[in-house]
């Protein structure tokens, strides 16, 4: 234990940040399983909880970014996230562009977006608010876990925007943290590493937010495709989510456009396909959810395309956080200008994927046996993650179990009809366009 009593620092804000974390990690959990309980049992006060637990989760999210806008303004350079994002030469019109640049702020405006769609969707989707709300909470329960900066044992879960540098484990028992007055006295306190001159461009301001309320817009026709699964509505749930798919895809659109032109105008890219992975990763899913909506305007018209559309509309969520894996595991770091290095995060951000791949499968899945066969074979997967070494082998049979599982979810409840499209009927080449898009 330190007791040296430092100077200069103002501790309080990593306090009431961490407070302000650990308080929507909470709440997330908290309206996550009030919501599954009001679908559940069909009780009022459970989706009353519900409610009252998402919105604190969405104060306190707010909260946590106001907070990290006040220190990264305000320069407060004893705080890790500020020196390495921060300088005094900086203008302050990329204030904002600080915030997003770590995957800290990244992962905080990610879980922001979630919580605003929510309470648009607790106020317009009624009847569907439950189960729809509760896959967003629990989405959001991994996301900010990213930011939670806590041990388990010797596991570290997350990354806490709110830490001190003298706390970091590299720097602890260094000379310099003997010191109460470090801030003042070692000149390398007193400014910031700064931003990546790169990102000193107004594209940069404007672009990550928006490209990330495109990322979140895409857990909406997700999360309503599982809980058509989840009530057996395998076509109801359409109607309500494809609006959303539609703003989803326009929104996820300006946000890969706006990233074109700052490639083009900071980068010098030269083109589309010399685009970076990351940019070309965040395209991926908006063409499987421009092939979603297509098939959802099927279903609407003919009733057909329901399997279809459930299983486009949970892969483009599912893509955005493959997109998020490549960009903050570590795997890009040396061929992508904005991708991070690995952050030790990587083997959340598979677990964040391997569940939203399995939940849909696992929905599908009426049968009992069926049922307990794959979650069994998911926990020994699992298993086999933490004791040993053999993740490739891993993560190849989970994916054949995961298919297997998607194709017997089709055969029981999908039967195919027995009269087909006319070839040159608007719904077929409709079909055809979502097939080429996923295709490509």
């Amino acid at each position: 234990m330190n007791s040296v009593d430092y100077i200069n620092e103002h501790v309080w804000a990593g306090q009431v940040g961490n407070l302000l974390i650990a308080i929507a990690f909470c709440m997330a959990i908290f309206s996550a399983i009030s919501f599954f309980m009001a679908e559940k049992e069909g009780s009022t006060s459970w989706l009353k909880m519900g409610r009252l637990g998402f919105r604190i989760h969405t104060l306190s999210i707010v909260g946590i970014m106001a907070l990290l806008f006040i220190m990264l303004k305000n320069s407060w350079y004893e705080y890790d996230y500020v020196w390495k994002h921060r300088n005094n030469a900086m203008p302050l019109r990329y204030i904002f562009s600080c915030f997003w640049e770590g995957f800290e702020g990244a992962f905080i405006l990610w879980g922001l977006w979630h919580a605003v769609l929510g309470n648009f969707i607790m106020s317009k989707a009624k009847e569907w608010q439950a189960p729809v709300l509760s896959f967003i909470a629990v989405a959001n329960i991994f996301v900010l876990s990213m930011v939670l900066g806590i041990f388990i044992f010797d596991v570290k879960i997350g990354n806490s925007p709110f830490s001190l540098i003298r706390e970091l484990e590299s720097n602890q028992g260094l000379p310099w943290t003997a010191y109460a007055d470090y801030m003042t006295r070692f000149p390398q306190f007193a400014d910031g590493r700064g931003l990546n001159p790169l990102l000193q461009n107004y594209w940069m301001v404007i672009h990550p937010p928006t490209v990330f309320l495109g990322f979140a817009s895409t857990i909406v026709p997700a999360a309503f495709a599982c809980a058509g699964i989840w009530r057996k509505q395998y076509h109801e749930w359409i109607k309500p989510a494809l609006p959303w798919t539609y703003l989803g895809f326009m929104i996820l659109g300006t946000g890969i456009l706006m990233g074109g032109v700052w490639a083009y105008e900071a980068l010098s890219f030269g083109g589309f396909w010399a685009w970076d992975p990351v940019e070309n990763a965040s395209l991926v899913p908006w063409i499987t959810l421009v092939a979603a909506g297509h098939v959802m305007l099927i279903n609407r018209r003919k009733g057909d395309s329901a399997y279809t559309s459930i299983v486009l509309a949970c892969a483009s969520f599912i893509f955005v956080i493959y997109s998020n894996f490549l960009t903050n595991s570590g795997v890009l770091g040396d061929t992508s200008v904005h991708a991070f290095t690995d952050n030790g995060l990587s083997g959340q951000l598979m677990s964040y994927l391997s569940f939203f791949i399995a939940l849909p499968v696992f929905m599908l899945l009426i049968n009992k046996k069926a049922r307990l066969f794959y979650g069994g074979a998911m926990l020994i997967l699992v298993a086999s993650v933490i004791f040993t070494e053999e993740y490739i082998a891993t993560i190849h049979l989970f994916f054949v179990l995961s298919v297997g599982g998607l194709i017997l979810g089709y055969s029981q409840f999908f039967p195919r009809k027995d009269d087909h499209e006319d070839v040159w009927s608007r719904e077929f080449w409709m079909f055809i366009g979502s097939l080429v898009l996923v295709m490509s």
